[in-house]
């Protein structure tokens, strides 16, 4: 990283923190900027000096990782930092910096590719120009802070069991995860892949063979009907430095048959689990959502959680504008 740009990292990082405190107090602190794929993106204000910084770095996820059903195979990540309390002139330029980065890099071109930004949700002085790049709002995180006073606790439902889950339960927690992709696959979310039925079994298997379950099942008369799967905050380090509160935790599965929704069992299981970390000291629990599912806004709203951050996305990479 030349000099000039290494020397404004860390006054860039102080001006960003101070604003994303101001637009949302769950924001952390920035982090600092990771390697890239080139040379940084520098965006200069009108007075000449660094206002904004930029890095693109390129993940390419094999074929045999489960990683790759949740998205494309080569994905282009632009880490941004822009000062200043309107965003819209800097992102703009950032962003067509990054495009014609992109256009340079053979492994942008191809199809399953794609261009992603996580944006603050609350920052809305950017959106335009991320809509006017092309990119689209795909996947929210959302967090929910643990109250002040005890949750309402889980009502029963006549009919429903809620159970931990174990090794012989490997089918039918495999069969729900499954239709839960093939779900969010309306969404412009996962991309179902050849192995991703094998893949998934395994990491299910492995799963319920822990010693501490967190894996949970909704049953009616012995057929499972609901699934959830949480990790506690000593599993979910991968995902807490997006938050400023801590410890925390991750909601990683939730899912409910089509038929069995808006019947309560979902809000149960979520609850059942949300007694359990309160009761552990987990300080956010964090989840990721599609943000254009009709069902999944409102749910999580209901259930205490509201957005953090925003992933937008352009795929291929090269439908960035």
């Amino acid at each position: 990283m030349p000099w000039v740009v290494r020397d404004a990292v860390r006054d860039i990082n102080r001006a960003v923190a101070r604003r994303w405190q101001s637009v949302d107090p769950l924001l952390p602190d920035p982090s600092a900027m990771p390697t890239g794929c080139g040379a940084p993106l520098v965006v200069h204000g009108d007075n000449g000096r660094v206002a904004g910084l930029g890095v693109c770095v390129h993940h390419h996820v094999p074929a045999d990782s489960l990683n790759q059903t949740w998205g494309a195979a080569d994905r282009f990540l632009l880490t941004p930092r822009l000062t200043g309390q309107d965003t819209m002139a800097p992102a703009d330029s950032l962003l067509s910096q990054w495009r014609d980065h992109l256009a340079g890099v053979a492994a942008a071109r191809g199809e399953d590719t794609s261009a992603g930004i996580v944006w603050p949700s609350r920052d809305i002085t950017g959106v335009r120009a991320l809509l006017r790049h092309g990119l689209q709002p795909l996947t929210v995180i959302a967090a929910r802070t643990r109250p002040e006073a005890p949750a309402a606790p889980a009502r029963q439902i006549p009919g429903i069991t809620i159970r931990a889950a174990g090794p012989r339960d490997e089918e039918r927690v495999l069969g729900l995860e499954l239709r839960l992709i093939q779900f969010d696959g309306h969404f412009g979310g996962p991309v179902w892949r050849r192995d991703t039925a094998d893949l998934v079994r395994q990491e299910v298997r492995i799963s319920l063979q822990r010693q501490a379950m967190w894996t949970w099942l909704a049953e009616r008369h012995g057929h499972a009907i609901g699934l959830l799967v949480a990790q506690p905050p000593p599993e979910a380090g991968w995902i807490a430095g997006m938050t400023s509160r801590s410890p925390a935790a991750y909601l990683q599965t939730m899912f409910i048959q089509p038929e069995d929704r808006g019947t309560g069992v979902g809000a149960a299981l979520v609850r059942a689990l949300h007694a359990r970390l309160d009761a552990g000291g987990a300080s956010v629990t964090l989840l990721h959502h599609s943000q254009v599912n009709p069902l999944s806004g409102p749910f999580w709203n209901r259930m205490g959680y509201r957005p953090l951050w925003t992933s937008w996305e352009a795929r291929p990479a090269r439908a960035l504008r």
